[in-house]
C-alpha cells in the first residue's frame, strides 16, 4: 500500500519519532507527516539531516541522555501542549557469539537498544498520565520473540523491550494509555552500518539478511501505522515472522530443531576463536 493511501486518524495526532533520519524512523515520520499528522523527527545528529522532510520538525536526540529525553519533553510542551504518540524507535544493530562479543559491546547495545526504550517510557509517561491518553510504541524485533543463535546481546534487549511493553500495556492502561511493541524480521535499511563488534562473521551473516530481503522500511512502516490505529499489543509485520511466532508458541519441537540447526550451521562454517 503507498504511504500516501494510508487512512488517516479521525484528527491530526502529535507524534514524536526517535531514530528517525533513516531506516524504519524515516519511514514512519514521512508517512505520518503525509497523512497530516504532526510529527517531531529526533536522531543522534545533532544537525538537520537533510533526509527528514521539511514539514516534519526536528530535534536532536541521544536516547543515552536524560538531558535529551528533558529537552525532548519540554519542546513538545511548548510546542503542542501534550503528545498523543511516542514512537521510541532508536536502536545500534549487533551481534555475535557468547565467546566473541565483547563486554564493552553489551553495555553499549542495553543503553541503547533497551535503556533508551525506559528513558523515553520513564520521560512521557508522566504526560501522559496528565492527559489521560496517549500511546507507546515500542519498536523491537522478531529476535525479541524468537531468539536464534549467534545473536544474545540482540535477542536480550529485543526481549527485554517486550517485556517492559507487555509490562507497561497493562499497568498504564488503567490511566486511558496503550503500550504496542513491533516485532519486525528483517527488511532492508541501513541498520547494518550500526553493526560495531568484534564477531566478524556473525556481523557480515546479519547484512547479508537485511540486504537481501524483499521488504523494503516503506512497507514495514505501512503495516506498523496500522497497528498503531488499532492499539493492537503487539505489531508482528512479516508473514514469515507469523509463522516462526506460531511455531515457538505451537509447535516447540519444530521451533527447537530450526534454532539447533542455524546454531549447527555456525559451528560448522565459523573460524575457531582463539
Amino acid at each position: 500500500m503507498p504511504l500516501s493511501s494510508l487512512p488517516a486518524p479521525a484528527s491530526s495526532r502529535r507524534v514524536l519519532v526517535t531514530g528517525a533520519a533513516s531506516g524504519l524512523g524515516l519511514a514512519l515520520a514521512r508517512a505520518l507527516a503525509e497523512r497530516g499528522d504532526r510529527v517531531l523527527a529526533t536522531d543522534v545528529g545533532r544537525a538537520r539531516p537533510h533526509s527528514v522532510p521539511a514539514v516534519v520538525d526536528y530535534l536532536p536526540l541521544d536516547v543515552r541522555l536524560d538531558a535529551d529525553w528533558s529537552s525532548a519533553l519540554a519542546h513538545v510542551r511548548d510546542s503542542w501542549g501534550g503528545l498523543d504518540v511516542l514512537i521510541n524507535n532508536a536502536g545500534v544493530a549487533t551481534g555475535g557469539r557468547i565467546d566473541v562479543a565483547t563486554m564493552d559491546e553489551w553495555h553499549r547495545i542495553v543503553d541503547i537498544n533497551l535503556l533508551g526504550v525506559v528513558r523515553g517510557c520513564q520521560t512521557f509517561t508522566p504526560l501522559l498520565k496528565e492527559q489521560g491518553s496517549g500511546q507507546i510504541v515500542n519498536v523491537a524485533s522478531l529476535a525479541g520473540l524468537v531468539h536464534a543463535p549467534g545473536m544474545g546481546s540482540y535477542n536480550a534487549v529485543k526481549a527485554g523491550v517486550v517485556a517492559i511493553s507487555e509490562t507497561l500495556d497493562h499497568e498504564l492502561a488503567p490511566h486511558g494509555i496503550a503500550v504496542s511493541v513491533v516485532c519486525p524480521a528483517f527488511f532492508r535499511t541501513s541498520l547494518g552500518a550500526s553493526f560495531a563488534g568484534a564477531d566478524v562473521e556473525m556481523e557480515a551473516a546479519g547484512k547479508r539478511l537485511l540486504e537481501r530481503s524483499g521488504r523494503s522500511a516503506e512497507e514495514v512502516a505501512a503495516i506498523v501505522l496500522r497497528g498503531i490505529d488499532a492499539r493492537r499489543d503487539i505489531i508482528l509485520t512479516d508473514w514469515d515472522g507469523r509463522i516462526a511466532w506460531r511455531a515457538k508458541r505451537f509447535a516447540r519441537p519444530l521451533y527447537r530443531w530450526a534454532m539447533r540447526r542455524a546454531g549447527a550451521r555456525i559451528a560448522s562454517t565459523s573460524h575457531t576463536i582463539e
